[in-house]
């Protein structure tokens, strides 16, 4: 039997959020550190590691059957993630796990990895890249600057999964970026709960990057990610005022002008329901001014629709502020209990049927506005980023597209294009959410 096989394997199961995928990162990078083997099956593994999802009841579900089915194929589970925070709910379904622990635990997972299955004597440094173990491909990566969040929203149980927010050091997220685009990354998506809180926890101190003080709050973050040659992509980012100095490092092209602000609903006395962080007032007026800055800028956002309480007319003020925001990308949720959260003692919830008709009206009124916002892209020219090649063409994402959430560039004469290419392309068709183009 070749030493190889005699190496220990850990099977790895990585469900939920962008946030989610960075802890499995960190704990892939520490296992290869120490000399484990990542194994791709249930049946070659000595135990399998599930990070799991409890933000809604789907997710719940999801992750206590993706723990089931690890315990039938495999039988030694170790549990990780934001299911794991939620006291007995693992242990109560599936009392034969090893170990439960909440989110971003490497260490205790690694302890319990340990106690298992021991590591292997002779582990060899270079089993590790620079840039640590991704589960994105290699040409963009998740770059989480914080962990938790301060905000209380009440359709929501993050602070109680993540607890408040902790910020990175700067230096950290600076090396780390750094070390992503000496691999080759030619894209980072900064993520965490709230982006723009940055620094909030220690009151905008002062960090070091490459011998010069560097201030931990977002705006000189993205201005010193911009440096770096890249494309930054910001997420999750409030509304708060210190977000308008923002627009003119996009307009400059310092960093993608493009901004995920989660609005999350219109009406003031919804949002007050809610919770919600940050100044909802003149959100228009604000939208209009970011977009005379930078006419490039593309705004994405989340909204709830069928909140406990919400009135007919509460949720035509909704459309109209959809109407008239013209925003480029928008998710919509009809608007789901979740245990734990502090809306369910809410009166009024809206029947599921009103919620699912809501909701229903607000995607047609966003996919006229989406069709008509990339209708007005046809015959320009536009820098994309390659994310696959074969041989029908290649597919791409413009400075408008995050992966995974938003539209793709059909490029259909791209066939000799690498993955990862920064490419000029004509558009030359659309629809709903995607554009087509060739190479001129």
């Amino acid at each position: 039997m070749s030493k190889q096989h005699t190496l220990p394997r850990v099977g790895f199961v990585s469900l939920g959020c962008p946030k989610a995928t960075v802890d499995s990162e960190h704990i892939l990078t520490r296992l290869r550190a120490e000399g484990y083997l990542i194994s791709g099956s249930y049946q070659d593994s000595d135990l399998v590691i599930v990070n799991t999802c409890g933000f809604i009841d789907s997710a719940v579900e999801e992750s206590l059957d993706a723990i089931g089915e690890a315990l039938t194929e495999n039988g030694k589970v170790i549990v990780t993630g934001c299911l794991g925070a939620k006291g007995d709910v693992v242990r109560q379904a599936h009392p034969k796990v090893l170990a439960v622990t909440g989110p971003h635990a490497t260490d205790e997972v690694m302890a319990v990895v340990h106690q298992h299955l021991p590591k292997p004597h002779d582990p060899l440094s270079d089993l590790v890249p620079a840039q640590g173990i991704r589960l994105t491909p290699k040409h963009y990566a998740y770059v989480k600057i914080s962990e938790g969040c301060n905000h209380r929203c009440t359709f929501c149980i993050i602070p109680s999964l993540r607890g408040d927010l902790v910020s990175r050091p700067v230096g950290d997220v600076m090396q780390e970026a750094q070390s992503l685009v000496n691999a080759g990354v030619k894209e980072l998506l900064v993520i965490s709960q709230d982006t723009s809180a940055y620094g909030v926890d220690v009151k905008y101190r002062t960090g070091f990057w490459g011998g010069r003080p560097l201030r931990m709050r977002v705006t000189e973050l993205a201005a010193a990610l911009g440096e770096l040659g890249v494309w930054v992509r910001l997420h999750y980012v409030y509304p708060y005022p210190h977000v308008d100095e923002l627009i003119p490092l996009m307009a400059q092209g310092k960093i993608l002008p493009y901004l995920d602000v989660p609005f999350q609903h219109a009406n003031q006395r919804i949002l007050k329901l809610m919770k919600r962080p940050g100044s909802s007032d003149n959100v228009l007026a604000r939208i209009k001014q970011w977009r005379e800055i930078c006419p490039d800028l593309t705004l994405r956002s989340t909204f709830i629709v069928g909140f406990p309480g919400e009135t007919e007319e509460e949720f035509e003020e909704l459309l109209d502020f959809i109407e008239e925001a013209q925003l480029d990308r928008v998710g919509a949720f009809a608007y789901s209990p979740v245990e734990g959260a502090a809306a369910n003692e809410l009166p009024d919830h809206v029947p599921p049927e009103v919620q699912q008709e809501r909701l229903a009206r607000l995607m047609l009124l966003q996919e006229e506005i989406s069709e008509e916002r990339l209708r007005r892209k046809v015959g320009k020219t536009l820098t994309v980023l390659v994310d696959e090649v074969d041989e029908e063409g290649a597919i791409a994402r413009s400075s408008a597209d995050a992966p995974e959430i938003d539209g793709l560039v059909y490029i259909e004469n791209g066939q000799q294009l690498n993955v990862g290419d920064f490419v000029e392309v004509k558009i030359t068709d659309s629809d709903t959410h995607d554009l087509w183009a060739e190479i001129p």
